[in-house]
């Protein structure tokens, strides 16, 4: 039992010094290629083995001959070891470069390929993170460019919105000041009207660039739906009976939500309006308010004649206006884009859809507990 012991021992020290030296040589060597690290390992195991065999060899004293046999059996089957070793390793290494080389690709603005066939489980995943995260770029990316065009359309709309009505009003502002307008209080009115119209823009790009730099300041309270679309309806009824619209809040329940008032009660004014505007006259224009589950759904229902189907994805896009027989003339395109970053930011969503007749926008709210 003693002799089994000290054989161990010898062994186990044999072994260790090998991986005391595999150790510091890939602490040295851990900024250089994975081949080398494993060509490292390699060693360091068949090493081990070797060293072990050698110890015990060694130790038990045997004959010169016999210390001869077993050292060259050990040389020999150490060198084939670490050559298999290496073969071995030059698959897991040929994938290491092959992603790699994907990366690099990746990193240059191509979409990242991954590699036919990963050698090692851990190539794998990190093949499949980094296609992941490939795709979430190029989402992200196509993001930007939407945005940035959205954007570009916005300024060059906004700008053409805002020179008409400065030319008028200075148009106006020097016939008064000449003398040679033939009715100055309607000229006076004129002014007025234009510059309520350009505050209501300014106020709207203000409102918008909250939402988007995720500023929107809200103070929900515990409120029925019912008088919620109430509000808005008698808001909305001057606008309407001068275009010769009827409003209808059939169908409205009582349903309790939690929201911000003033923001929600601008989201069904932004919505009534845009129907108001583009239903004809003699048309009507429904507000409904129901539960589905644990939603509430606000519907505004206008006689608009539909909306293209290539143009739905895009109805709430920032500066979207449509075909211009479909604006208004007053309309930026931010009023429905506000109303989905309100709704948004109330952990709603907005939707549009055609109905016959007419189109159907639909905010889908949290129902309040």
């Amino acid at each position: 039992m003693h002799d089994l012991l000290l054989i161990a021992a010898y062994a186990a020290l044999g072994a260790a010094a090998a991986g005391v030296l595999g150790s510091i040589a890939l602490r040295l060597l851990r900024h250089r290629s994975v081949a080398l690290s494993l060509a490292v390992v390699a060693s360091v195991t068949v090493g081990a083995m070797l060293a072990g065999t050698l110890s015990v060899a060694w130790a038990m004293f045997l004959s010169s001959h016999d210390l001869g046999v077993v050292t060259t059996v050990c040389a020999i089957a150490a060198v084939v070891s670490l050559v298999i070793a290496l073969i071995l390793g030059r698959s897991v290494v040929a994938g290491s470069r092959a992603l790699a080389a994907a990366t690099r690709a990746f990193g240059n603005g191509d979409g990242f390929a991954p590699p036919d066939a990963a050698p090692t489980a851990e190539l794998a995943e990190l093949g499949r993170e980094l296609a992941a995260t490939s795709a979430r770029l190029a989402a992200s990316r196509e993001r930007e460019r939407a945005l940035e065009a959205s954007r570009r359309e916005l300024v060059a709309w906004i700008s053409h919105d805002l020179r008409t009505p400065l030319a008028g009003l200075r148009a106006m502002a020097e016939a008064l000041e000449d003398g040679v307008a033939d009715d100055p209080p309607r000229y006076h009115a004129r002014i007025l009207a234009e510059v309520e119209r350009l505050s209501e823009m300014v106020g709207d790009l203000f409102e918008l660039s909250r939402i988007q730099a995720g500023v929107l300041s809200l103070a929900p309270t515990r409120m029925s739906a019912y008088d919620l679309v109430g509000d808005a309806i008698a808001g909305a009824d001057p606008l309407a009976r001068e275009h010769g619209v009827r409003l209808v809040g059939d169908g409205v329940e009582a349903v309790p939500v939690e929201v911000d008032g003033r923001e929600m009660t601008r989201v069904l004014a932004n919505l009534l309006v845009n129907a108001i505007h583009r239903t004809p006259a003699d048309g009507t224009v429904a507000v409904a308010a129901h539960r589905l589950d644990n939603s509430v759904v606000l519907s505004v229902t206008d006689g608009c004649g539909g909306i293209p189907a290539e143009d739905l994805p895009r109805v709430f896009d920032t500066g979207w206006r449509g075909t211009d027989a479909r604006t208004p003339p007053a309309g930026a395109g931010l009023g429905l884009a506000i109303v989905r970053g309100i709704v948004e930011a109330h952990a709603g969503r907005a939707a549009v859809r055609n109905v016959p007749g007419g189109c159907r926008f639909e905010v889908v709210l949290p129902a309040a507990g």
